[in-house]
Formats: structure tokens, sequence, C-alpha cells
């Protein structure tokens, strides 16, 4: 069966850990508390933490796709060399390849789903696309909202995340993790399909 390659984007570090700019990081780290069977991220050579799993449920049951859950151990803005590395070690093709990171563009606890496109100022992306020739692979965007009043978005985005967010992000995480799972498991329509109907 053919292995999917799913990225957490964010930077390395503990002063890093609670910042807007890791949530793809947390979703990452969700799906293996819940598919890592006690396992853990482990290093791995490409500059990168991985744990195999397998990742949701195809229709009758059976467990879905091999997955590679995986975090870069580089800082944000050159993430696209250990993502290139881990493709090419795992055989995994741009189709494959998916991208969990924060979104500015999108409202507060919001996940959104695309393939391709423009990076939107997002560092992370820049990168992974120039390492890997391409933009057409596939993102799951989580929605952290605009930064009040005049503050600087890259000040906003290597912030913690608020007492007021922290409440809700167990239920983003949770729901950007579905987003990924229904994605390899079903593919990117009928993730859409339930992720961007009205509420």
């Amino acid at each position: 069966m053919d292995t999917w390659l799913v990225v957490g984007l964010g930077n390395p570090g503990a002063r890093y850990v609670g910042n807007r700019h890791n949530v793809g990081a947390m979703v990452v780290d969700e799906l293996v508390s819940r598919h890592g069977g006690g396992g853990k991220l482990r290093s791995h050579k490409a500059r990168a933490s991985v744990c195999e799993v397998r990742l949701g449920t195809l229709p009758g049951g059976a467990p879905g796709p091999r997955a590679v859950l995986a975090v870069p151990s580089s800082y944000m803005n050159e993430s696209g060399g250990p993502v290139s590395a881990l493709a090419t070690f795992y055989s995994v093709p741009a189709d494959r390849l998916l991208v969990v990171h924060d979104e500015l563009d999108i409202p507060a606890g919001t996940v959104r789903l695309k393939q391709g496109g423009g990076e939107g100022g997002h560092n992370g992306l820049r990168s992974i696309s120039s390492a890997v020739g391409t933009k057409d692979y596939l993102r799951v965007r989580v929605g952290i909202g605009r930064p009040p009043g005049r503050m600087d978005a890259a000040d906003f985005v290597l912030r913690d995340f608020s007492a007021v967010e922290r409440k809700d992000l167990p239920f983003l995480l949770a729901d950007a993790a579905d987003a990924v799972e229904q994605v390899v498991a079903e593919g990117l329509l009928a993730a859409q399909q339930r992720w961007h109907a009205p509420a």
C-alpha cells in the first residue's frame, strides 16, 4: 500500500512549543498519541522526528494507509530540507505529501484543506515548495486568525496561544487530526465536503 508523509510544521526547542506557529507540530503530536501504539516520535537522519502508523479507516473498516508522521527538527524557514529528504527516503510523491500548518488568513479555530496554490507568505511552505520542486502537495490549514490591532504578523505567530484560545485548542487539534485522517483514508474531495460545509 502506498505510504503517506504527514508533516507538522513548527520551530524546535522549548521556547516555541506553545506558539501559534507550532500548531502543525501539535497536530502531529495528537496523531501520534492516537495511533502510535504507545510509541513516540523518534529521531531520523533526515533532521526530523518520525513515527510510522496506519491512519484513518477505509470503507469496510480495514485500517487506513501506512503513514509516516513527521516533525522537522529544523527551524520553520528551513523545513524543506528535512521534508524533501523524508519524501525521498520513504518514496513518497508530492500527491501523498500532506503538510499541516498555521494559517493567518483563516478564522481562529477553523480547519481548511487544499492542494497546491500559493504559500501566503508562510516561510515553512515556501521552503518546502522550493525543496520538493512543486507546490502541488496537500495542506491542512489550521486557522489562527489575524493579529490584533497593529501587531506584526511575525510577532503574533511566535506568541503562545492566549488563555482563551488554549481552552479551545484541544478541539482544534482534534479537528485538524480528524481532517488529516480523512484526507489520507478517503481523499481530499470527501474531506473538503465535510470540513468546508457551512456549520
